[in-house]
């Protein structure tokens, strides 16, 4: 009668060991030749200018089936590119960017939500200038695959979120140039 109990005991044990298992997070580091922040802000009510910067750096941390995850994200301030040199090195310039005194700007977020398995939106705080305020990246785009070349999960998305860049005191050209900055965010993690 004792056997049974140990026995049923032990699967028990091997059970929610295997869910625990399945239940921990992954690793991901960010692909540098698909992670970027792209945006686009109004210039003088007569055009969008776009540019990006990249390649972002940064780690994931994701569980898909407990709805959780943690991230964090380095961008490069001086690496950001218009097409236009000279005015990307306008952009980097004290009343802008600042990217002398703040060569980078960070994204840290640890709530997830999730629609099922789908990552919909990242909350967190974004750093710009010195300045922390609170950024929602909403999912455009989810998904996860196997890269046969690597052997590994890959995974990635498009994210989307608007900031004002008054809040992080680049006011150089309000309200001529608008304050409203959309960013889109498009990052490929490979599993460790």
């Amino acid at each position: 009668m004792k056997r049974p109990a140990a026995v049923m005991a032990i699967a028990v044990i091997a059970a929610t060991a295997a869910r625990s298992a399945e239940a921990q997070m992954a690793n991901y580091r960010l692909d540098p030749e698909r992670s970027f922040v792209h945006f686009e802000v109004l210039h003088f009510g007569t055009s969008t200018t776009r540019g990006r910067f990249g390649p972002v750096q940064g780690v994931v941390q994701l569980d898909r089936r407990a709805g959780r995850g943690e991230l964090s994200l380095a961008i490069d301030t001086a690496s950001v590119d218009t097409g236009v040199p000279v005015f990307n090195a306008r952009l980097r310039q004290d009343d802008l960017l600042a990217s002398q005194a703040y060569p980078r700007a960070y994204f840290v977020a640890s709530q997830f939500r999730f629609a099922g398995e789908q990552l919909a939106e990242v909350r967190g705080e974004f750093i710009l200038r010195g300045v922390s305020q609170p950024l929602s990246l909403r999912a455009l785009l989810f998904g996860c695959r196997l890269d046969v070349a690597r052997q590994r999960e890959v995974c990635g998305g498009d994210f989307e979120a608007e900031i004002l860049r008054s809040e992080f005191g680049a006011t150089l050209g309000l309200p001529l140039v608008a304050n409203r900055v959309r960013l889109v965010v498009q990052v490929e993690g490979v599993r460790d």
